[in-house]
């Protein structure tokens, strides 16, 4: 996949995982891209290196969006600190 479709699909992702997160998460369309991309990307390689599913599986983008709320909440937890 391209750059542009990884951008797009962390764009999903990222939606989804501020979606599916309850209360006001403040940030703008580039840290839902970058929340959105790095939950796909720590979900993916995550989950292929513990033999939960292979790569092309429609598990991994759930995995994904899990991986992105942990980290829309890890976010969440760090900004309330500061």
């Amino acid at each position: 996949m391209g750059i542009i479709g990884t951008i797009f699909i962390g764009l999903i992702v990222g939606l989804l995982a501020r979606f599916l997160k309850p209360g006001d998460d403040s940030m703008g369309w580039i840290m839902t891209i970058i929340l959105g991309i790095a939950g796909s990307v720590v979900a993916t390689y995550g989950g292929q290196a513990l033999g939960i599913y292979k790569a092309g599986e429609g598990a991994g983008f759930i995995g994904a969006v899990v991986g992105a709320v942990v980290l829309l909440v890890i976010f969440g937890m760090l900004k309330k600190k500061s």
